[in-house]
């Protein structure tokens, strides 16, 4: 089965967390509008714990952090998979992830997540601005 999830305006480890149960029970997820997820928390510290990660190891060993945001929120769903197993690995290789709405999914309906999850009502930035700040042109 294959599920179509709009990522605008949700919370990224909230809707991490939901993909990361739908590719366990074995369905195809296809993401949109990665860049309009958000991440709450202080903008300023969010992006100074993001700085830290990436910066943290070494550049020919790792651990490797993405920038660019679908490649974000992949990285955070994949940090809910028991990756390192089969069974992990199988359900990452069904989740597709997109910046904005490619030509192939436009006439597809999307779901968003319900607004009690979304019910965000301090400090937040978006993946896409986050992404921004080292450098990626969204």
């Amino acid at each position: 089965m294959d599920i179509y999830i709009d990522a605008k305006d949700s919370i990224a480890g909230r809707l991490a967390s939901r993909l990361a149960k739908e590719l366990l029970k074995g369905n195809r997820v296809f993401v949109v509008n990665s860049e309009q997820a958000v991440i709450s928390g202080n903008p300023k510290w969010v992006g100074e714990q993001y700085v830290e990660r990436v910066n943290r190891g070494d550049p020919y060993h790792g651990p490797f952090y993405p920038k660019m945001p679908d490649r974000v929120l992949k990285r955070l769903v994949r940090g809910m998979l028991p990756y390192k197993k089969p069974r992990g690995r199988e359900a990452l290789k069904r989740l597709k992830v997109y910046i904005s709405i490619p030509e192939e999914l436009k006439g597809k309906e999307f779901v968003k997540m319900s607004e009690a999850e979304n019910r965000l009502e301090g400090k937040f930035v978006t993946i896409g601005e986050l992404s921004k700040r080292f450098g990626v042109k969204v």
